[in-house]
């Protein structure tokens, strides 16, 4: 019966079957696509703190996205947790955001190991899970891709703000919904939390997207929010449980964009990280663009993690290659000050690289302070690029 079963759905879904093969002759273009890479267990549920542990994703609001392992704390288990009880999907851990029956929102970001193709047709998949203790449930959960990193301060829906100038001294920020290019649809609630539910959908890129974030973009007018009896009503909205991540490219076959994929990962590997075509030798140096801090501290932020995974790369690529990593501030500040914090953050990126693996004999760091900027300190955007880091090719 078993087999008959298999033989019918060959039959019926030759397009299914396809789309597997295609999906398996190709590479999934997000990081830690399960959760499964953390810089550590996690320990405590904060309501209003920051995702910082999980490799490759970030919060991007306000609201405080969670992280939950096996290796977890009892509030943070798997799975057994203090927000409800579920086994991962896949592997040892997953993620969990509010999608609420109220406006409150979380939501998770990751960037793509490259920017999307125009005109090539993707497809999304990840799993969601509804906590048990939520006070109710919605459907349109579904994933945005951006060519921008996407971010607020709030706590409530992820809006789309563009500032419009309406005179030299005047401007006006207008306010809209985004349109994720995945969703889950609004007549399918998200019911289940005894298992895991696929969301799923395919989409045409404009081409230069490169940043996904996963959540309820829609107001709680338009998510379709309902009641479940079957539910605790312990938490305060719809919360859900996040795991396996999955985006491949279903039209990148012909040889075309074939040898665009393999400049990417072979020839030019450094270039996606670097930003230049300047070649890699003896004395050269490069900003890393995408280094993130927490504020007057030499903590990386877990936005880093995708810039830092490349240079990795670019390290395991030329495994005879050292360097030395520079910190730079901006003007602001005394010396002694800016000295301290700029050596902290080069060996912050330092410490990264050994924990990946790297050879500490091949890493070097400093810290230059406001000594070497390379624009004016008199702007914020000026400013912005004074606080950087660099790494300069010691040897090759």
């Amino acid at each position: 019966m078993k087999k008959g079963y298999l033989l019918l759905i060959a039959a019926l879904s030759p397009c299914l079957l396809m789309a597997q093969n295609q999906k398996g002759s190709r590479e999934n273009l997000v990081y830690n696509s399960s959760f499964e890479e953390y810089r550590e267990c996690p320990k405590k549920i904060d309501a209003l703190g920051t995702l910082t542990i999980v490799d490759a994703w970030f919060q991007p609001t306000a609201g405080s996205a969670d992280y939950y392992n096996v290796c977890g704390s009892k509030e943070c288990g798997v799975p057994k947790n203090k927000l409800g009880y579920q086994s991962a999907h896949r592997g040892l851990g997953y993620c969990g955001i509010y999608c609420s029956k109220t406006d409150y929102r979380e939501y998770l970001q990751t960037q793509l190991k490259r920017p999307l193709v125009a005109g090539q047709t993707y497809e999304l998949t990840f799993f969601v899970s509804l906590s048990e203790y939520s006070s109710g449930c919605v459907a349109t959960i579904g994933g945005l891709f951006t060519k921008d990193r996407v971010s607020d301060t709030n706590r409530m829906v992820l809006m789309n703000k563009e500032i419009r100038k309406l005179s030299p001294q005047i401007s006006q920020t207008i306010a809209t919904y985004f349109e994720p290019q995945v969703v889950n649809p609004y007549d399918r609630v998200l019911t289940n939390y005894k298992g895991w539910t696929m969301i799923t959908g395919r989409f045409v890129a404009e081409g230069g997207e490169e940043f996904l974030t996963i959540g309820n973009f829609f107001p709680a007018s338009k998510s379709n929010v309902q009641d479940l009896d079957s539910l605790t009503y312990l938490l305060p909205g719809a919360y859900y449980y996040i795991d396996d991540v999955s985006l491949y490219c279903l039209t990148c076959g012909d040889s075309s964009q074939q040898a665009v994929i393999a400049l990417v990962d072979t020839v030019t590997i450094e270039q996606k990280i670097l930003g230049t075509d300047v070649p890699l030798q003896e004395g050269s140096t490069f900003v890393l663009k995408n280094i993130f801090f927490d504020f007057d501290k030499s903590v990386l932020l877990q936005q880093s993690y995708n810039e830092l995974k490349g240079l990795v790369e670019i390290l395991n690529k030329y495994p005879k290659m050292k360097i030395e990593v520079g910190g730079h501030t901006d003007g602001r500040g005394s010396i002694d000050y800016n000295q301290r914090l700029s050596e902290s953050r080069a060996k912050a990126v330092v410490d990264y690289l050994i924990s990946k693996g790297i050879d500490p004999a091949r890493l070097k760091y400093k810290g230059y302070g406001k000594t070497q900027p390379i624009d004016s300190n008199n702007t914020d955007e000026g400013r912005a690029r004074n606080r950087r880091v660099e790494f300069k090719i010691l040897s090759m």
